[in-house]
């Protein structure tokens, strides 16, 4: 598993060329790490209360052969934190303005949990802009009060108390193995989760976890029966926000997509299991090329 001295995001990006920087997407200041050029685009998505530094397993090795970006979606991170709620339509918007801001005319999605959710709205609302999708553990497709409820509380405890014990367990809730959770990480999430701006839009960024906007937002049978891109699912075993006949739901749904359960692992696969990961999405990748 992980260990925090010889596995750092520092030493994960170290031998990278990359860049950190801001990009305007249609008003929303977003920060962005990419890495790579010349070939196709990647972009990836975190889930709900999540950053970037989420893939930072995973840019290496996509990075030799893809543009790779990764962002903080719309109200999270550093990304820019407008005063009104964070509904799927809202994440699709930015998400397609940062593609036009960055000049990128169709770009192959990786999207964990609520980035996933919000990877499969665009592939429905925009299929042009789709290359290929990845669903890693994606959110969006039930409404589990429990689950919504676990969400909902772990995240608002640790970013309205000065705690970082708080912050660790919100992590480790997302991991098969506490120790994936790393020091680093519980670091980078709360200093996020005390920002001014943060702490004063965790409203309207937790509105999903309400079953009333959930079910305003949810992507039904009939909606992801309409994705017409390559889609890739990935599930953990161990995933404590949705077990695995969810995953088997959404892939008897899109069409001609594939499935690939991770033993030992939970919500972050790509994180959790970033070797066996980085060799699968290469190869999903490599079958479906930007047409």
């Amino acid at each position: 598993m992980s260990n925090d001295l010889a596995r750092t995001i520092w030493t994960e990006l170290a031998d990278l060329d990359f860049s950190l920087s801001t990009v305007d997407a249609a008003g929303i200041a977003t920060r962005t790490l990419r890495a790579g050029d010349g070939g196709e685009a990647v972009i990836f998505l975190h889930g709900t209360s999540g950053h970037l530094e989420a893939f930072a397993r995973n840019l290496r090795s996509h990075a030799e052969q893809y543009s790779c970006h990764a962002i903080d979606m719309l109200g999270h991170g550093y990304t820019g934190k407008p005063g009104h709620p964070y509904e799927i339509p809202r994440y699709r918007d930015h998400l397609l303005a940062y593609m036009d801001a960055a000049g990128i005319g169709k770009a192959h999605i990786v999207g964990e949990s609520l980035g996933g959710w919000v990877g499969g709205r665009a592939a429905i609302d925009a299929p042009d802009r789709i290359a290929s999708l990845q669903l890693l553990c994606a959110g969006g497709t039930v409404a589990n009060p429990e689950v919504m409820e676990r969400i909902r509380t772990s995240t608002r405890r640790a970013v309205e108390t000065d705690d970082v014990e708080l912050t660790r367990r919100r992590m480790r809730l997302l991991m098969a193995d506490p120790a994936d959770a790393t020091e680093e990480l519980v670091t980078v999430r709360h200093e996020i989760y005390h920002r001014p701006d943060f702490v004063a839009n965790i409203g309207n960024l937790l509105c999903l976890q309400h079953l009333g906007t959930r079910l305003r937002n949810i992507l039904t049978p009939e909606d992801l029966a309409r994705i017409t891109a390559p889609t890739l699912i990935v599930w953990g075993r161990d995933n404590p926000f949705g077990d695995v006949p969810e995953a088997t739901a959404m892939h008897g749904a899109i069409p001609g997509s594939e499935l690939v359960l991770f033993d030992d692992c939970g919500h972050w696969p790509q994180h959790e299991r970033a070797d066996e990961y980085n060799e699968l999405s290469l190869r999903f990748l490599s079958k479906h090329p930007v047409k």
